[in-house]
């Protein structure tokens, strides 16, 4: 950074390529200090020669300190493969400029000038070693104009009384030289040790976090697999027992068909939430934008509770409050799940009182509304201390409650993920023995304020009658058996295939209506079914195909589409979802297209 600078390689080879970029870098971020070191140089110099020589050797610095500079710029551009011999040469010479600031002081007529030549030379050999204290070999190479400027003022010494302490100064310079070198040295083989040390370490975070990765990667896979695999025996429980709901049975009959159907919602309702759990934290959760009727949306949350309340002698209490438009945009399905996880905890954890839900709006703009989904209970109440893992994953804030209730303590987990992914969030309040207030606060695209005068009469679930010829590709006999059945009891007429290669032959040989196709299945899976049959160019080329599986993930409903699939249902069987698809694919590919089409719109928006 000064004239002395020799952050140079007097040899090439002495210092490593990595020091020379690192070095030249450090003189690169710190070079105007080389010119604030020539002012006060020169400051030192007009005081004890005169001005004239004091700015003459000022300019010539500088000159010399420019063409520094620009040398400095090109070797840094190559600084990796060392200095090479160039650098060594400039920077000697430049020191060569500087060393003549002792010889002129000096060789001066003021009193204090001898006295600033021994300044000047021994900050100059300060300056040039504390640079280069990784290479002596180039600081004694860089420094020698000092070395020579000494010499010329011992030669004049010759004879005078002064000559021995002047001499004497030698060993002294050299002596703290090899003090500063050392002491630098040893700091930065400290330094070198621990930065060995630290990449150590992160070598060891970094195999730590592909094997996290790795086991996060197996999980997710696992529980591709396990969703499978679970649905497709609720499947069949939960398919035959709507069919079995359809027949005549006695009471205790029907009593336990209920539990059968109610336990097998909530071994669903658990496998979804771990699921979700899994698609939040990959950052996979997808979110639709659609026109919601808040009248809708508000029966089809608290409808589940109104009963449930009762049942356990509660009053159930539902009302709106401010401005609540009619319609809203939003994700009908996910505000519902988290809503209702708010109302399933407070009749649940509720014995006596009652339960209070407040749709409550707030108008932000004309556009905009801004909702508070308020649920009040009149619980236990939770504590202070409690409130911190409330909305922990697998957490219940009282273990007895668990042996009690069960769950598995995702829900308010999922729930406030949920509220924050859609830019809301859920706070609570509550005290021991008062209940408990929980709040969905979020923000919704106000479609119209003012409910439409005429309402549209929804479809009926089921369609009989209309026969339909469809082929029901699946491996599991017991899924066949119950679509079979469902099929057989709406009028329509089915034909049956056990796996894709099945499938492909049946439909060469029939014209079908509708293919039902599973996805996973032995000899030919489903996605490769269907792309023969639309490659096969023949009678069934462009017959609607559903998917029916039971692996649930989006990347999974992609392929199906990808392959030639017109819509994807998960199982368990929904005979209600399943009936409406088929009455949309009465008008063929395009219209179970167009339902696909609103589905991947909504969810980009």
């Amino acid at each position: 950074m000064v004239g002395s600078d020799g952050f140079t390689k007097g040899m090439e080879g002495a210092q490593a390529p990595g020091e020379a970029a690192q070095a030249l870098t450090a003189i690169l971020q710190t070079h105007y200090l080389r010119y604030l070191i020539i002012v006060s140089w020169a400051l030192g110099l007009i005081a004890t020669v005169g001005l004239a020589h004091g700015l003459v050797w000022f300019v010539a610095t500088l000159a010399a300190g420019a063409l520094r500079g620009e040398v400095e710029k090109r070797v840094s551009q190559r600084a990796g493969s060392g200095w090479g011999l160039v650098f060594p040469a400039v920077a000697t010479a430049t020191t060569a400029v500087w060393a003549v600031a002792p010889l002129l002081a000096w060789f001066s007529s003021s009193m204090f000038g001898r006295e600033l030549a021994i300044a000047f030379l021994m900050s100059g050999y300060v300056l040039v070693f504390a640079q280069l204290r990784n290479s002596p070999r180039q600081a004694i190479l860089i420094s020698s104009p000092y070395g020579a400027a000494a010499a010329i003022i011992a030669v004049n010494l010759l004879g005078d009384p002064v000559f021995w302490p002047f001499v004497a100064l030698a060993p002294f310079t050299a002596a703290s030289l090899f003090v500063l070198v050392t002491m630098t040295m040893l700091r930065e083989e400290r330094i070198r040790a621990f930065q060995e040390h630290q990449a150590h370490l992160i070598e060891e975070l970094e195999a730590a976090r592909d094997k996290a990765d790795a086991a996060n990667e197996a999980k997710s896979n696992f529980l591709g697999v396990i969703s499978h695999e679970l649905r497709t025996p609720m499947n069949g429980v939960l398919g035959a027992a709507q069919l079995l709901s359809a027949t005549r049975l006695e009471g205790a009959q029907r009593e336990y068909l209920a539990i059968i159907r109610n336990s097998g919602d909530n071994l669903l309702s658990l496998l979804n939430d771990i699921l979700d759990m899994t698609k939040i934290e990959a950052g996979r959760m997808n979110f639709e934008a659609v026109d919601v009727n808040l009248e809708d949306l508000h029966r089809r949350i608290v409808g589940p509770f109104e009963a449930q309340a009762e049942a356990k002698g509660l009053n159930f209490i539902a009302e709106f409050e401010g401005d609540v438009p009619a319609v809203v945009r939003g994700d009908p399905l996910r505000v519902c799940q988290v809503v209702q996880n708010l109302l399933s905890n407070a009749v649940k954890f509720t014995d006596q009182g009652a339960v209070r839900f407040v749709t409550r709006g707030r108008r932000v703009s004309e556009r905009r509304v801004a909702f508070e989904f308020v649920v009040i209970d009149s619980g236990s109440g939770i504590s202070e201390d409690d409130m911190d893992q409330l909305f922990q994953p697998f957490t219940q804030v009282d273990a007895s409650s668990t042996r009690r209730f069960g769950g598995t303590g995702l829900g308010l987990t999922i729930s406030r993920r949920l509220a924050n992914i859609m830019g809301g969030e859920i706070s609570v309040t509550s005290s021991l023995g008062e209940g408990s207030t929980f709040t969905f606060v979020v923000e919704g695209e106000v479609v119209t304020w003012r409910a439409a005068e005429a309402a549209v009469v929804a479809e009926g679930d089921v369609v009989a009658g209309d026969g339909m010829e469809v082929l029901v590709v699946e491996d599991h006999p017991v899924n066949r058996m119950i679509l079979e059945a469902w099929m057989a009891s709406t009028g329509r007429r089915t034909s049956m295939a056990e796996n894709g290669r099945e499938a492909v032959d049946a439909a060469r040989d029939q014209r079908f209506d509708l293919i039902i196709m599973d996805v996973n299945m032995p000899v030919m899976d489903g996605l490769a079914a269907t792309r023969l049959i639309r490659e096969d160019g023949g009678v069934n080329a462009e017959t609607p195909i559903i998917f029916l599986s039971a692996s649930a993930r989006n990347e999974d409903h992609e392929a199906g589409l990808a392959a030639g699939a017109d819509a994807y249902l998960n199982k368990p069987i929904d005979f209600r979802s399943l009936s409406a698809l088929m009455v949309h694919a009465q008008g063929g590919r395009a219209a179970l297209r167009r339902l696909a089409e609103q589905d991947n719109e909504a969810a980009a928006a």
